[in-house]
This record gives structure tokens, C-alpha cells and sequence, in this order.
């Protein structure tokens, strides 16, 4: 075995599992998420201390307003809750808070009020940028900067001017791609993640369910990352 490899500068997770954590322990889905909350404070904190310097965390995607409205609205009351307990420590710790989605509309005004006080409070940290993605899907990203684009006036686009026009772009710092996506619960599949920023991101998927994932599976998942070979279409 070679010498490992870096860090992975960006992880993305997708954190799937908590419903059906929950449903196991004969608990609301509500239980579940706040259990799934806990799990990511965790990961933070294991993730910032490995050197990661993004992680980005698939919060609430656009299809999930198909969920009850019970369920949502205990989403958006759980990240009220997270923002106003973890926000004076994230900043404390020098980390930077970005969002990824069209978070100022459908979402409840005091979601929006705690997400913007997360992103002004630590607009200019320079430690972990923590990129949460809420109401976000990448298809309406890349739409969303298709039309971007077109407003300026252009007729003939590059890759990186679409890059630069996604969320990950010009307005949230030009967040690198992932190197790493990970995705808990046994699931095999991007859900409308990060679709043009994963085109060679390494990927890990893991049986745990999201409330059990721990910074030591985390860990075990970003030392194996880290002999991988990474070649981007050479050899």
C-alpha cells in the first residue's frame, strides 16, 4: 500500500435514515430527525478537528415538502432549535455557515430569521465552512444558474461559468467540489445531490442508519477514502 493520501478537503454527507431509525425503536419521525441532529453536531465537531475544511449536509431538499405537515414543520422547529444552542460555539470555533438552496422563500419566517442570523453572525470566519443544503435540488440549482447566466446577457456558457453561478459558487465563496460523498442507510444513489459538483467526487456508502453514524465510523470511512487513487480520466 502507497503512502496515504490528504485529508479530503470537502465531505458532503447525505443523511439518510432517520424515519426509519425511528420506526425501528417504535419512536416518532420527529424522534428521529432530532436524533439525526445530534448525530451531525458530532460530525462537526469530528470533521473540523480531522482538517476537513468544507463539509456540506443535505438538510431538506425540495421533494421533502411531500412529507406531512407535521413532519416538516418539525424539521424547520428542529433547526431553529440547532441554530440558536450551536450557533455561539460554530462561531466560537471560527467555522462559517453557507447555505445551498432557495432558503428565503416557503420556509417559516423564523427559519429563515435563524438561517440568516447563522449566516451573517459567521460571514467571516475562516475555519470549517459548513454548507447546509435546505430546500435544495440540484436540478433547480443548475436551472437556477442556467438562468442566471442568461440574464447577463451570455449566449455561450463554460463549465466554470457554471460553476460559478451553482450555489457552491461566487456567492457562497466558490466552494470546492466534493471529494467525498458519503451516504448512510444503505442507500446507493446522489437523490438530486450535488449533481454537477460529484462529477469525480469519490463516493462511500455505509448500512448505518444517519442517528447511529459516528465520528468514528466517519473517520474509518476518510481513512479509507484516503488510499483511494484519484486519477479524473487519466491513468
Amino acid at each position: 500500500m502507497g503512502e496515504k493520501k490528504p485529508v479530503p478537503a470537502h465531505v458532503a454527507v447525505i443523511m439518510d435514515g432517520n424515519g426509519r431509525w425511528a420506526e425501528l425503536r417504535g419512536l416518532s419521525k420527529l424522534e428521529g430527525h432530532h436524533a439525526g441532529m445530534d448525530s451531525m453536531k458530532e460530525i462537526i465537531k469530528k470533521a473540523d478537528a480531522m482538517g476537513v475544511q468544507y463539509l456540506t449536509v443535505y438538510a431538506f431538499s425540495t421533494e421533502n415538502w411531500k412529507r406531512s405537515r407535521e413532519e416538516v414543520g418539525g424539521i424547520f422547529e428542529l433547526l431553529v432549535k440547532y441554530m440558536a444552542i450551536e450557533l455561539k460555539e460554530m462561531d466560537e470555533k471560527n467555522m462559517k455557515v453557507n447555505i445551498f438552496g432557495d432558503w428565503q422563500h416557503r420556509l417559516p419566517e423564523d427559519a429563515i430569521e435563524a438561517v440568516r442570523d447563522a449566516v451573517v453572525t459567521t460571514g467571516n470566519n475562516t475555519g470549517l465552512v459548513f454548507n447546509i443544503c435546505l430546500n435544495y435540488g440540484s436540478r433547480d440549482e443548475i436551472v437556477r444558474a442556467f438562468n442566471k447566466l442568461l440574464s447577463e446577457g451570455r449566449t455561450e456558457v463554460t463549465a466554470e461559468d457554471i460553476s460559478r453561478a451553482l450555489y457552491s459558487g461566487e456567492e457562497n465563496g466558490n466552494v470546492p467540489d466534493p471529494d467525498l460523498i458519503i451516504r448512510t442507510s444503505g442507500e446507493e444513489r446522489l437523490s438530486n445531490f450535488l449533481l454537477w459538483q460529484a462529477a469525480y467526487s469519490e463516493f462511500a456508502f455505509t448500512d448505518t442508519l444517519w442517528p447511529d453514524f459516528t465520528p468514528e465510523e466517519f473517520e474509518s470511512i476518510v481513512e479509507e477514502y484516503r488510499t483511494r487513487e484519484r486519477r479524473y480520466g487519466g491513468r
